[in-house]
Parts: structure tokens; sequence; C-alpha cells
């Protein structure tokens, strides 16, 4: 199938992103890479992602932002694509307390000129990222996609499920396919210098403070990146198809008589952050020094994957431990670093 596909990966320079192009590519596929190269971390890192792909005859780099519509349509009607995975977004539930604004307009109406494009030009499946970060306030566990996600407790996550309902609408009104992945905290090699395996890998071995928050007792489903692009590969293989036995009566969320699904992509096992740093301590052999801060607006206390659903209907299974994780990340940021 890969040899036959055209793919347009948004995001194309991000962490997630550039490890799946990586993987379309190997797998024969022609890919087109969108990203805006902005510096919301480091751009050198960015760069160096993409340079990894950039000997390959079959990909193609545009830089550009997709909340420009023009630069969308220009994007589509030139690049003859089949599929669409769209993971490009502002991240980061901190940063979007105080740029709020960006969230709207990369999460909100970039996803908007997404669709609208995808509809007009016949697209076989959209993909796209959401986030464990919608389950909010909702302490039930596992998450569920059957669970109700009504009550974000960030701006990121209500844009983020936004995107689901908009999918939603355009499945429903045009009958495009559309899949939503609700990531549940990835990392892995090439990760966001801002996310927390990092952040402790890189104070550990600086011999700096961890800023730990909430007395290190959050619990987090820590996903391996290398587990997250297999979950993606096998969800764009799966087109959904109406849902003969959705119930208006009793209407699942995740699922709708439209082509529309909903996943929960992770690993069904939970980790709390001072586990993670016990581990990160017994591999990186450096004692971590603790800055304990109280728990932090708008994250919550713990994510919990149910990927039942996803497993039933792909196969999908994480296959990387944390320990597995850990030891690869740490092993890449000192090469990556000369650490």
């Amino acid at each position: 199938m890969s040899e036959r596909m055209r793919v347009l990966i948004t995001g194309a320079a991000g962490f997630i992103g550039s490890h799946l192009a990586r993987r379309y590519l190997d797998e024969g596929a022609a890919v087109v890479g969108v990203d805006n190269i902005n510096d919301y971390y480091s751009v050198e890192l960015k760069e160096t992602r993409l340079a990894r792909l950039a000997d390959e005859d079959r990909f193609t780099f545009v830089r550009g932002n997709i909340d420009q519509q023009t630069f969308v349509d220009d994007l589509f009607e030139e690049g003859a694509f089949t599929h669409v995975i769209n993971l490009a977004a502002q991240a980061g539930v901190p940063y979007s307390l105080e740029k709020p604004r960006e969230y709207i307009t990369s999460n909100i109406v970039g996803f908007m000129n997404i669709l609208e494009a995808c509809r007009h030009n016949d697209i076989r499946h959209l993909v796209y990222a959401s986030s464990s970060s919608v389950y909010g306030l909702n302490e039930t566990m596992p998450f569920d996609t059957s669970h109700h996600t009504e009550h974000p407790v960030s701006l990121y996550a209500a844009t983020k499920k936004s995107n689901e309902l908009m999918a939603h609408a355009y499945s429903n009104l045009f009958g495009l396919p559309t899949t939503g992945l609700r990531f549940f905290t990835v990392y892995g090699p090439w990760g966001r210098p801002d996310m927390a395996i990092y952040l402790f890998t890189k104070a550990i071995l600086e011999g700096r403070p961890v800023d730990i928050y909430d007395g290190g007792l959050g619990r987090r489903s820590f996903t391996y990146v290398g587990d997250i692009v297999e979950g993606i590969t096998r969800t764009l293989r799966n087109v959904p198809e109406p849902d003969a036995n959705w119930s208006p009566n009793s209407p699942d969320p995740s699922t709708s008589s439209a082509p529309y699904r909903i996943y929960n992509i992770g690993n069904d096992q939970t980790v709390s952050v001072n586990e993670v740093i016990e581990m990160l301590e017994g591999i990186t052999g450096k004692k971590a020094l603790r800055n304990d801060l109280p728990e932090r607006r708008g994250d919550v206390r713990a994510t919990f994957a149910d990927i039942s659903a996803l497993e039933r209907d792909t196969g999908f299974r994480p296959q990387t431990s944390i320990e597995q994780g850990l030891e690869s990340f740490v092993a890449w940021y000192h090469e990556y670093h000369n650490a």
C-alpha cells in the first residue's frame, strides 16, 4: 500500500512527524512534509531532524503555516495527496497560559484549513493528533474513548477537543473519513526539549535540580515514539466507515454514523514521575537533585490509556517498556549533545 501512497505530514520537523516521515519513506511512500519551523523550541533540533530526511528523493519539504488558507490550498492543489496526517499544532500546556491566541490560530484555524482542503481534494483518510489532555477533570481510570470530555483544564486541551468536533462535522457533512488519535505522553530520541523526560535527563546530567511538581506523584502513560509511529501507520490503513451499531439515543462519542473514529494511542501501563526519575538515575549513574514545586496549573494528576479499541481495530499494542525507552532516549541524548 505504501508504495502507492502520497502522504502529507504536517508538523514534519516535529518530534513525532519526523519519525513518521522516516517510517513512510522506508516503506516506499512519497512524503511531503510541512512545518513552519517556529522557535517555540530549538530551531536547530528541528532542522537536524529534517536533515535526516533530506537525502530521500521521495521526500519534499515545504515551509509554511497551515493557518494561512492560501498556502494550504496551493499545497493541496499541487500535492495530489492520497492521505493526510495532521500533526502541526502549537503544543504544550504551560505555554497556553502565556500565549493563548497562538493556540487558536494554529490549532483551530490551521485545522479548519486542513479539513477544507481534504474535503475538496478527495483525501482517502485524514488522521490527526488529538491529546490525552482532553480528558480534563475526568478521574475515571483508565481513560476510555467512550468517556465524556467536556471539562478541559487548559486551552490546549480545549483546542484538541475542538478538533475532534470539527472533524466529526466534516465526516458527517461531506463523508470525509477522519480519525483522531489521543496521544499519551510521547517520549524518545529526537524528543521535544520542553517535555518532562528530556528536562529530567538534561538536569540530572548537568548536576542541576530537577523541577518536580506535586511531589512527583503524578502518573502518566509514557509512550515510546516508535510505538506511536507504529500505531499511526496502522490507523492510517484502517479507514473508518459509518458504524452500523451507533445509536443516537445512547451515543458513543468515539464513533458515529459518519466515517469517524477516536482512539487512545499510548502505553496501557502508568508510571509515576518519581519512578521515572529513579530509572534515569540508574541509567545515567547520577543522583537527581530535587526542586519540589506545587501542582502546576493546567496539569492533571494522572493519565492512563485504555487502548482496547485501537487494539481491536488495528492490532496495535505498544512493545517498548519504559526501561527500554529511557535507555534509548539517554543514549540518543548523549550522542546528540556529545554529553
